[in-house]
């Protein structure tokens, strides 16, 4: 277990050492005050003492313990995790899946009504010439009753012309009857 907050500030204060005492412990340091040399501190072996508090009923984690293989509720969790991301997942690709099977068969439902469509036009088309060649089979007819509306229309003209002779002749008559 990690320590957090006012825990690891007292730790960090344990494990530093004071200045004074780093050098009178430190075998690198010679009695002059200066370095020595890596070859030279590994020929004089010292041994350092251990800090206080580091021992391991003091409380405090070491390194090591910080790299311990996972415990096996963390890996419950994983599995889990990743069981329901695939299911998750799986979902998805299926619904994705479903939305295509609908797109097509939507596509399918189209092409038939627009070939109903294309049926209806072409029966359209057909009933539409055969009409155009009855009209012209019939024009022949239509412009004979044109003619004859026309001679009719001219009749009538003429016989109104004819009556208003003919009131005038009468008048003529009556005054000539009279005298």
């Amino acid at each position: 277990m990690a320590a957090t907050g006012d825990e690891a500030a007292a730790m960090d204060s344990i494990s530093k050492e004071p200045a004074g005492a780093s050098a009178a412990l430190n075998p690198a340091l010679s009695g002059s005050g200066q370095l020595q040399r890596p070859e030279d501190a590994a020929e004089s072996p010292t041994t350092t003492p251990k800090k206080p508090g580091a021992n391991s009923d003091g409380g405090v984690e070491t390194a090591e313990e910080a790299v311990e293989p996972a415990e096996p509720d963390v890996n419950e969790l994983c599995n889990d995790m990743f069981e329901k991301m695939a299911i998750f997942l799986q979902g998805e690709l299926t619904a994705t899946c479903e939305d295509y099977c609908l797109l097509e068969n939507m596509n399918k439902l189209t092409s038939l009504k627009y070939m109903e469509m294309k049926d209806i036009s072409v029966n359209i088309s057909r009933n539409l010439q055969d009409l155009n060649n009855k009209y012209a089979s019939l024009q022949p007819y239509l412009d004979q009753i044109n003619k004859i509306e026309e001679q009719v229309s001219a009749l009538e003209q003429a016989a109104y012309k004819l009556d208003a002779y003919s009131k005038k002749l009468e008048a003529r008559f009556k005054k000539l009857e009279k005298r």
